[in-house]
Order: C-alpha cells, then structure tokens, then sequence
C-alpha cells in the first residue's frame, strides 16, 4: 500500500492538514520560554595568590606576570583577566565550551606547577585554585575596620581567618577580602586626613 495515494486523492485535506501543522507549529514557537541571562556552565577557574605585605606592583611583577605566561600556554583557553591588588593577585580563566571543567583543573594545576619557580620563595602558601561561575555576584560584602590595628594586620586577619571561616559555611561558594584606603575629608582648621584602616570582605553564596 503506498502511503501517499491517501494525501493524492485528498488534495484538499491535504492542504487543510498541513495549514494546521502549521499553525499549530507556530503558536508552539511563540509560547518557547526566553530567558536573557541563560544559565550556561562556562568552565571558569579562579587563581589566588596570596603575598602580605607586598605592593600591587609587586604582586603584578612578582606573581601575576609569571602565572599569566604559564596559562596562556594552556589549549582550549578562551578568556584570561587579572586583578593585583596589595597581597593578592586574583586570575580568572574562562575555557571554552568544549572543555570539561576537571580537565581545565588539571591544565591550570600542571601550570601552576610549572611556574612555581618563577615565584617569589618567600610566599607562605603556593597559589589556589577553584571553580566558579562567572554570572554569581557577591551578595553579601563586609566591612572591617579597626582603630588599633595597622592596615596590613587588619588584610591579614580577613584573609587568613575571617574569609576562611565564611568560605566553610554552608551555601557559600567562596569568601575573599579586598584591601581600601579611604581618607576622611579635610575641613577647615585640619592638616590631611589619616587613612581608615579598614578591610572588605566579599563572598558569594551557591
């Protein structure tokens, strides 16, 4: 039996059926769900190095510049960006699409290890890493200040203790710190303000 002698002797049926198909085709079309920021799993790792006590120019020199040389050598990377801020250097790497994420860890693991001797010998803690999604904002961001304490003691603090702690609680993905200086305005009869010591505490919940 051919199939299509039913559609031949039918024309117009035919034409009706295919009209409905249609129809039916395009009020599914308009009923697809749309979303601007689509959830996609972008296989993105962040580096953290970690130098108290030495200058963003240092921290870029010193640990930033050597790490970037080693990862531009790695395949599949899409997307370097770097952050030198005073004692820590922060490099988020963004793969393509096509690599899976744990062996985008091995290659930014290999590289690390490869760098280590163009780091400084004195660092306290070799460099870490850690997958992160590069659409999270923090959604909460602390501060930390102390009237005592010298800045630098205060950075030391959030980092080593405080960001660590946060970082262990339930539903937080990663905890950080990130050292500011702000100066009290100057007002009539003052010499310069003293800089606040102060600390900023970002983290970001799963």
């Amino acid at each position: 039996m051919n199939p299509s002698r039913i559609f031949i002797l039918r024309p117009v049926a035919t034409t009706l059926l295919m009209v409905a198909i249609l129809i039916v085709g395009a009020m599914a079309y308009l009923q697809l769900p749309l979303s601007a920021l689509p959830e996609v799993a972008y296989p993105t790792i962040q580096v953290q190095t970690f130098y108290p006590g030495a200058s963003p120019e240092v921290i870029t020199s010193a640990i930033t510049a050597p790490l970037e040389k080693q990862f531009g050598q790695m395949p599949g990377l899409s997307q370097m960006s770097s952050t030198s801020s005073a004692g820590a250097s922060v490099i988020t790497l963004q793969f393509t699409l096509s690599l899976a994420i744990d062996v985008a860890e091995q290659e930014v693991q290999a590289a690390i290890s490869a760098g280590q001797n163009l780091l400084p010998q004195d660092l306290p803690a070799p460099p870490i890493y850690a997958k992160v999604n590069p659409a999270d904002a923090p959604v909460l961001i602390l501060g930390i200040t102390s009237k005592t304490m010298a800045l630098t003691d205060v950075e030391d603090l959030v980092d080593t203790r405080i960001a660590q702690k946060i970082s262990q609680v339930k539903g937080v993905s990663q905890g950080r710190g990130r050292r500011q200086h702000q100066r009290r305005p100057k007002t009539r009869g003052e010499g310069g303000g003293q800089p606040a010591r102060h600390g900023c505490l970002r983290h970001q919940s799963r």
